[in-house]
């Protein structure tokens, strides 16, 4: 039976590849730093191995006896005070994590990008609709977190084109439970039952079922060709498509109004310039209105053909997304 090491195992997208390798019977080695909340892995039979992306010597001791890797750890906040921060996990934890399963001959490696690395074309000022043969323009990479995604997605290629047996895919918005911290995308829905979103900005994303995402990674290191892109999505949706569906979910009234984007810039520019001030995270960060300002549509056309990505309804992800969020108390009675 294989072993595999999961970094980021204990956080979203993370939690949920553990459950499906588990599913799948593969034994399971979990890559955790010391003060790690685990319980997005409670009762589940996973090893655990203490050490950290910016520590290469614990990164070869983890990968002891592995056979494949799951890199799903990152850096994923849409502000950051210090980028640097983002620069060491992101990208140098990357490099020295592909440098250490070259070392020790790793069979298979999945790497967790994001649809952040993928271009979107141009066609007469519109955005189009992304894919894997697009890499950003210097305007698309909008924030630390973007431009260090796609930094380390070049260099998951580039190790690739050097013979590491690396497949890369590119999660859109993913939705459901065990959404911990919560991410930006469950940060909309949590906003939304706190009756926090009482208006929306004119945008669009792409919404996939984080249970198809951790299908997609099973798929890839089966399926996958070393040294492609696969986008792991589903749905292109408004973000005032996305509330409607949410409120039919949550039985509960939809925004009505939508934010001109001037306005919505100028509340990200105070909270953000506050933000830089007190250290705590901004209400609305600038970044996130910038990347607002354009839909970011994307095509899995390709994961579904090559590997036979799952596409389970987003009313479905929102059902599961919702009930978490209230069982788990995030949602204020």
């Amino acid at each position: 039976m294989p072993r595999a090491l999961v970094t980021g195992g204990t956080g979203f997208i993370g939690s949920h590849v553990v459950r499906r390798l588990l599913k799948e019977k593969i034994r399971v080695r979990c890559l955790i730093r010391a003060a790690s909340n685990r319980s997005n892995l409670n009762g589940l039979e996973v090893e655990y191995v203490i050490g950290d992306l910016r520590e290469p010597e614990s990164l070869r001791l983890a990968l002891r006896d592995c056979d494949w890797l799951f890199h799903a750890a990152a850096d994923y906040r849409i502000w950051s005070r210090y980028a640097a921060d983002m620069q060491a996990t992101n990208v140098d934890g990357t490099r020295a994590l592909f440098q250490a399963a070259g070392d020790v001959h790793i069979q298979k490696i999945v790497y967790t990008s994001s649809v952040a690395a993928v271009g979107r074309p141009m066609t007469d000022g519109v955005t189009g609709i992304g894919n894997e043969t697009l890499d950003p323009t210097p305007r698309q990479l909008t924030g630390a977190y973007k431009r260090t995604k796609f930094e380390a997605d070049r260099l998951a290629r580039d190790f690739a084109r050097q013979g590491l047996p690396i497949v890369i895919v590119n999660p859109a918005a993913p939705i459901g439970s065990h959404d911990i911290k919560p991410t930006p995308t469950g940060r909309i829905i949590l906003d939304f039952l706190n009756g926090k979103m009482p208006a929306y900005i004119d945008t669009g994303m792409n919404f996939v079922d984080v249970e198809d995402v951790a299908a997609g990674h099973w798929l890839a290191a089966e399926k996958g060709r070393a040294g492609e892109r696969y986008i792991l999505g589903h749905k292109n949706m408004t973000l005032k498509e996305f509330l409607v569906l949410l409120a039919k979910v949550a039985k509960k009234p939809a925004p009505r109004i939508r934010i001109p984007y001037p306005i919505a810039w100028i509340a990200g520019a105070l909270s953000t310039g506050l933000s830089t001030i007190t250290g705590h995270e901004p209400a609305i960060p600038l970044d996130g209105v910038r990347m607002a300002r354009t839909p970011m549509y994307y095509d899995p056309g390709k994961a579904v053909q090559e590997l036979g990505l799952p596409q389970t309804a987003v009313e479905t992800a929102l059902w599961k997304a919702v009930a978490w969020f209230r069982m788990n108390g995030y949602v204020r009675s």
